[in-house]
């Protein structure tokens, strides 16, 4: 009979806020660290030999991190030394993340812990995830560009699956550059304390008044007889091609478990009575897949993307959420006019990168959240997840002004000229709107605002002298005026606002043309010589015709250059109409209800509501856009208000949905409507953006994986010959695919490219976890999209860049000009 081996690979699990506050978790992981270093010491001077074999594997480098800020100096020198000596092992992973985690602070986590390790002798090119269940594709060549080969996945089928249909077998990762990473398609990370290596464990039965006696010890033992035995059995029952087998194990199955050597008295008993048959041998990560690699075998190789299933934590908590998501593309901003990071204070910078990343973690509220959301600690550990939020988008924004500043941004002033540089951050040339706000004290040519007159501005080039086109808004801000420009790539220019005399217009009563009437209602319909592209019924530019149904809202979208209709054919429901999901825990409790959805997120019996439009009114008609707001109800919340701006220069749309949730203990979902396509659905593909990566939906993916929602970092861009659609969401990266009802879900095969052609919805809130969400939604939100229309030859990448420039737009700053530019201005002028 061969020797089989079962390896055991030991590790704490890290949940950063499950089972204690996030800053008591570090200093948990802290000493997990430092108790290694004590078993080890006892190791080595023969005070335990019966944990001889013991070794310990740091998740990942944030526990490094953290027990290199506390330890002294004494400590680093045994943890170095024992590192070195391949008994404490290091992942190269930083967190559990979300792919919510911004691609390039992934990517220098990643580099940080590569970097820390190559001090050492041991070579250290493996990395480990625990819990999670799904990666962006764009993971493998991050990986690979900081010396990661080996990867290791502990997923969780709690609301989850594992790829491939089948899981415990090696496979190659193939990234959208060719490199490829050796995958362990893993198990749970405490499978292996099923096996009660360890006396006396949590699993252990309850004794009596003399503890765990020497009796118990054996009986525990004959569970691991039939434990082990029984794994492998099952292995062979199942066709398993290898005579080994990887777990993880902890020192107790808890998340966040404190370090133990008591599992290696199990591990020697075992070996001494049946370890001719199974042996089994404790091993690090590295060391793992240093054994893997050295055996003959024929691994096969997949690529795509591995859709995470716990990806729709990101919609329990919509409002930190906009935070991160509104940090994230200042911090791109902030890349991008400090290219070398010579302006900005890189310790500010690298603290505000950390921020984001702790958000980013997979861990999204403490273990009783939803049973108890009345407990202080679930509030408590709530505010300090939104913490993270809100502190990263501090310091993004402190490093973004800093850098601002050095451009020539300036403060409040009184009786300041009203100058403004327009900075285009990108690489590439843009071409779009962007706007400058006035407070209600401040002057244009020592004139004030006022709401009649927001005529009297207008934008002036001062390069070119050209008076911008321009439109003015009333905002929160004061006032915001809008205006189209062309810049090319990181050019800036300085406009003026500059008075001109208001136009003094007939009151319209006197008007000698059937346009309208007066009690100034424009309700006619176009005639000869009377064009009325805007109304409550539709909405036409020189390049879009939106058309609106009075008991739906947006039935159609027209890309007036092809004649494409944008809305895909199979929706039953308007573009931006909301649709509202609950289910009643009155028969069981929100607990319950809850841990039976599995991976449906819904059940049969989930109650369904869509939004009706109640009622339209045009808001503002401009040179640069119009504005129409349609009114819905919806069960679920006291306002659903969805505002269309619509872009008369060019093909955009930008759309803000504005709702007041109300709460509710039982388990719901928000979706809103995004049914776009480019002309025949079966003839457009779409294309998601995610995490550094660019793939479609249903197609290029794992078998097996989640085909039911993703998680997105821009938007999703659909694409027909050379026209194209992007749909952005910039506060709720959240979306699915298909029919909303409860179904058995679809994992990615051969019959689901399908999906690709699929009625697309932003998933905007959730609260059905039954452990660690927040289960209160309520609250005022506003949720903004955008639509980008394109009718170019460009490749996916393009288009997608293109549309993250636009996301991402220009910067304009108050400016003081010199006196040798504003001597230029004036000989212009």
């Amino acid at each position: 009979m061969t020797q089989q081996t079962l390896y055991l690979i030991h590790h704490s699990h890290t949940d950063i806020g499950y089972t204690d506050r996030q800053e008591k978790i570090s200093r948990y992981h802290v000493q997990f660290i430092k108790q290694a270093i004590t078993i080890l010491d006892n190791i080595s001077l023969g005070v335990a030999p019966e944990w001889e074999g013991y070794k310990y594997v740091c998740e990942n480098y944030w526990q490094v991190e953290q027990f290199l800020k506390k330890a002294n100096q004494s400590e680093v020198e045994k943890f170095d030394y024992y590192v070195n000596q391949g008994l404490i092992d290091i992942s190269l992973s930083y967190l559990n993340f979300t792919e919510l985690v911004d691609a390039d602070i992934l990517n220098k986590k990643l580099a940080e812990a590569k970097n820390y390790t190559n001090q050492f002798e041991q070579t250290f090119d493996s990395a480990m995830t625990a819990d999670i269940n799904g990666f962006s594709w764009g993971y493998v060549d991050l990986m690979q560009q900081n010396g990661i080969n080996n990867f290791f996945s502990c997923l969780h089928t709690h609301h989850g699956m594992f790829p491939l249909f089948k899981k415990q077998m090696p496979f190659y990762w193939e990234g959208q550059s060719g490199e490829k990473v050796l995958v362990w398609n893993g198990d749970h990370y405490q499978i292996g304390n099923d096996f009660l290596f360890s006396p006396n464990t949590d699993q252990s039965c309850q004794y009596g008044v003399d503890g765990f006696t020497a009796e118990d010890w054996e009986k525990q033992f004959e569970i691991t007889k039939e434990k082990v035995f029984g794994f492998f059995d099952v292995l062979k029952e199942e066709n398993y091609e290898f005579d080994f087998c990887p777990v993880m194990i902890s020192g107790i199955v808890t998340d966040n478990s404190p370090t133990s050597a008591r599992m290696m008295e199990g591990i020697h008993r075992w070996n001494q009575h049946y370890g001719d048959e199974i042996k089994v041998e404790l091993v690090t990560l590295n060391e793992f897949f240093r054994i893997l690699r050295g055996k003959n075998l024929s691994i096969p190789t997949f690529k795509g993307d591995w859709a995470d299933w716990w990806a729709d934590g990101v919609s329990s908590t919509p409002a930190g959420v906009k935070l991160y998501r509104d940090a994230k593309r200042k911090y791109r901003l902030v890349n991008k006019l400090d290219k070398d990071g010579t302006i900005g204070n890189s310790e500010q910078l690298k603290e505000a990168e950390t921020q984001l990343a702790m958000y980013a973690e997979h861990t999204w509220g403490f273990h009783s959240s939803v049973s108890e959301p009345w407990d202080s600690f679930v509030n408590l550990l709530d505010s300090r997840k939104f913490a993270y939020a809100v502190n990263g988008n501090q310091l993004i924004s402190e490093q973004l002004d800093d850098i601002l500043e050095v451009y020539g941004e300036e403060a409040n002033q009184l009786d300041r000229e009203s100058y403004f540089k327009v900075i285009n951050p990108h690489t590439e040339s843009v071409e779009m709107n962007t706007c400058v706000y006035i407070q209600h004290w401040q002057t244009v040519d020592d004139s004030y605002f006022y709401t009649s007159l927001n005529d009297f501005v207008e934008v002036v080039d001062c390069l070119t002298g050209e008076v911008l086109v321009s439109q003015v808004s009333n905002s929160s801000r004061g006032k915001e005026i809008s205006f189209y420009i062309a810049l090319s790539p990181k050019e800036e220019r300085i406009i003026k606002l500059r008075r001109q005399k208001p136009v003094f217009k007939m009151d319209t009563k006197y008007y000698n043309h059937a346009h309208i009437g007066t009690e100034r209602v424009i309700d006619i319909a176009p005639y000869k010589n009377f064009l009325h592209d805007i109304s409550i019924y539709c909405l036409e530019t020189d390049y879009l015709k939106i058309e609106i149904d009075p008991s739906k809202g947006i039935e159609s979208i027209i890309d007036k250059k092809t004649g494409a209709e944008l809305i895909h054919k199979d929706s039953t429901r308007a573009a931006f109409s909301g649709v509202y999901e609950v289910t009643s825990s009155s028969k069981s409790n929100p607990y319950s209800v809850r841990s039976l959805m599995g991976r449906n997120r819904k059940s049969p019996a989930t109650m369904r509501y869509e939004s009706k439009l109640v009622d339209l009114k045009i808001v503002e008609d401009g040179p640069l856009y119009a504005v129409l707001e349609l009114n819905y109800e919806l069960e679920g919340t006291k306002m659903y208000d969805v505002r269309l701006k619509v872009y008369k220069k060019t093909s955009q749309i930008d759309v803000a949905i504005r709702l007041q949730k109300i709460g509710t203990w039982d388990p719901e979902n928000l979706y809103i409507t995004l049914p776009f396509t480019y002309g025949n659905a079966n003839e457009t593909t779409t294309y998601f953006e995610k995490s550094g990566s660019i793939f479609r939906p249903g197609i290029d993916q794992l078998p097996g994986t989640n085909t039911n929602f993703y998680l997105l970092d821009n938007g999703a861009l659909f694409t027909n010959q050379n026209n194209s659609l992007f749909i952005a969401m910039k506060d709720t990266p959240l979306v699915t695919l298909g029919a909303l009802e409860s179904q058995l879900i679809e994992l990615c095969n051969e019959e689901s490219e399908k999906k690709n052609k699929e009625v697309l919805y932003s998933w905007a809130m959730n609260n059905f976890w039954e452990t660690n969400f927040k289960v209160d939604l309520s609250g005022f939100y506003e949720l903004n999209y955008s639509l980008y229309v394109t009718n170019q030859e460009s490749n996916v990448k393009e288009l997608v860049n293109e549309a993250r420039n636009k996301i991402e737009g220009l910067i304009a700053i108050p400016y003081n000009p010199t006196q040798e530019e504003q001597l230029t201005f004036k000989e212009d002028d």
